[in-house]
């Protein structure tokens, strides 16, 4: 996993799932700048719109509380986050956020 990766972050205690940017990942945990996943639907519809009643944080969360890390990937037919957000927002991800993307 590489910075700027974009990510699915599963987290306990409590349980969370949360979608973003990898910012950074070490022995102590990791940076995340992103939304919970049950909220991206609403977030990724209002940035056409203009409204901004929400938007992604940078939070750091601790190793002990990190279950799994999972690269946003397509699978099949279904699109990855990161495409059903640039195909709502007409922009890419990383163009959006102002930063640059994983190298490759």
């Amino acid at each position: 996993m590489q910075k700027h990766s974009s990510v699915v972050v599963s987290l306990h205690s409590p349980r969370e799932k949360l979608w973003g940017v990898l910012l950074s990942l070490d022995m102590n945990g990791v940076t995340l700048r992103g939304i919970d996943l049950s909220s991206f639907d609403d977030w990724s519809r209002e940035i056409p719109r203009g409204e901004t009643s929400m938007g992604l944080s940078t939070v750091f969360f601790p190793m002990h509380r990190v279950e799994r890390i999972l690269i946003d990937e397509g699978v099949g037919g279904i699109q990855s986050m990161t495409a059903v957000f640039e195909s709502r927002v007409g922009q890419d991800l990383w163009t959006y956020l102002e930063i640059s993307p994983p190298e490759v």
